[in-house]
């Protein structure tokens, strides 16, 4: 057997034991192949159960109960439709089709959820229900018919709910290329297991659940991005080699004082210079890469750009750039949608604000948006704009800008949090675009295809859609085609 996944507890042991069988005289004994897990972890995992294992605690059907109502409390399905699809999966005569022809509404209900977060926690709800109820139902008798009707129902409809991940999970993009790999042996031992008693945790139900936000791995995504730009075929070579680029920008002092303390107008300055030198000692180790950037100036400005950009995520502080002020690379905005003035919440005007900035940051040369700082650097935090956590604020800041300037705009900003005088601040920071961006957000648009902002000094502009075909036939002129729509001039 061959292991190419992280293994723990008791999954470890459900996994492994599997092996615990012989079949003479072909097979005289088991050998377990591990490219994931080191020996260590999977004794850990293997020694609570190793002789007497207990229970720590009985699972309470009740808890079927407990997610039924959860599941209720979804604008999804009813009670109605759980009883007609249960009429239709035991009737003997009944086909797939209408099984299908039942869920189909329930379905388009679940695709009208417009909150992803939501959507997200009525699939967990459903796949708890459908594991608890198979669980007990080995060792109980039900005499609530409801409970299986509802069973068979959730089983048929997990498979058919859209999924939500559009993007495979950061561990699969990140090892995708395996020609980066070679095989090698590492040692062969025996796992010696200690002999004790174990304790097994009951089932339990989450009360929410989460999102997890997986999103491509940044050199990957460079390699991606260059790659569709200038019609190449980089692969893993190249980004084994940035990233032994970035490790030596990375471990450079002097670099991370500067990017720490200065405006980014003079951090570039100074990553220039390094860059520079970190450019030179890649001639031997990939003298293909090093030939494309020396000799095409585009590409050569673009990866640099790229590099920048990542470097100032990593090494900007808060604390640090309010001290700054706001310039052409750095604004603040003390909310994102709860005027603090009229103490009330302004989806339309407040966010329309912080979007503009963000898409000015895109079209000219990036820069940094500071969410709960005012203009005149005291610090408001965040939590004014009332969404539960930093979580739920994070989510929202990003389907805002996806709804507000297109799904592509979205992977060129990187937002974070960090704690300054003890209040939460959200650092957004902007890349330079490689297409332009255009601005839509509740009518406030001009012109229906969108409005174009850029920076102008400390301030956002919307050029007007002469300007506008302009300015992007000039900062985009790799693009050949590009449409700008017409709005009026207007500075915030």
């Amino acid at each position: 057997m061959y292991v190419d996944k992280k293994l723990g507890g008791v999954n470890a042991v459900q996994t492994l034991s599997r092996l615990n069988r012989t079949h003479p005289p072909e097979k005289k004994g088991t050998i377990v192949l591990d490219f994931a897990n080191e020996a260590d972890e999977i004794k850990a995992a293997f020694e609570p159960y190793y002789e007497t294992t207990l229970l720590s605690e009985a699972t309470d059907p009740n808890l079927l109960y407990q997610i039924q109502t959860r599941l209720g409390s979804f604008p999804v399905y009813t009670g109605a439709d759980v009883d007609q699809f249960a009429r239709v999966y035991f009737d003997a005569k009944a086909t797939q089709d209408e099984l299908y022809a039942v869920l189909a509404p329930v379905v388009e209900r679940f695709r009208g959820i417009r909150d992803e977060a939501e959507r997200h926690d009525f699939r967990g709800q459903l796949t708890d229900y459908v594991r608890l109820y198979a669980f007990l139902a080995q060792v109980l008798t039900f005499a609530d018919a409801d409970l299986e009707k509802l069973y068979v129902f959730a089983r048929h409809l997990r498979r058919l709910l859209p999924s939500d991940r559009g993007e495979l999970p950061r561990e699969v993009q990140q090892n995708i290329d395996m020609e980066s790999y070679r095989i090698q042996q590492t040692p062969t031992r025996r796992i010696a297991l200690d002999r004790k008693a174990g304790l097994l945790e009951a089932q339990s139900t989450t009360e929410r659940h989460p999102l997890t936000l997986e999103e491509l791995e940044p050199l990957s995504r460079i390699i991606a991005e260059l790659n569709e730009r200038f019609g190449l075929n980089l692969g893993p070579e190249h980004r084994v080699t940035l990233g032994q680029m970035m490790e030596r920008l990375d471990a450079d002092a002097g670099l991370d004082a500067s990017a720490r303390v200065n405006t980014r107008e003079n951090v570039r300055l100074t990553f220039d210079h390094k860059v520079e030198q970190v450019i030179q000692e890649i001639v031997d180790s990939n003298f293909e890469l090093y030939k494309r950037i020396t000799d095409d100036r585009a590409f050569g400005e673009a990866l640099r750009n790229y590099l920048f950009d990542q470097y100032l995520r990593a090494h900007r502080q808060a604390e640090e750039l309010i001290k700054r002020g706001e310039s052409k690379t750095l604004e603040f905005k003390s909310t994102l949608r709860w005027s603090l003035k009229e103490a009330r919440q302004d989806d339309k005007a407040l966010t329309h604000a912080v979007l503009k900035t963000i898409a000015a940051f895109l079209n000219t040369e990036g820069g940094d948006l500071l969410i709960g700082v005012a203009d005149d650097g005291s610090i408001v935090g965040i939590e004014p704009d009332r969404l539960e956590n930093d979580d739920k604020f994070m989510r929202h800041l990003a389907q805002v800008v996806r709804n507000g300037l297109g799904d592509r705009a979205g992977t060129c900003i990187d937002p974070t949090t960090q704690i300054v005088q003890g209040k939460t601040v959200c650092v957004v920071s902007c890349q330079r675009s490689p297409e332009p961006v255009f601005l839509k957000w509740k009518g406030l648009e001009a012109n229906p295809e969108g409005d174009f902002f850029v920076r102008s000094g400390p301030g956002t502009v919307c050029l007007a859609s002469d300007s506008a075909q302009q300015y992007i036939r000039t900062r985009f002129a790799f693009l050949s085609t590009t449409s700008s729509p017409s709005s009026q001039s207007e500075t915030a």
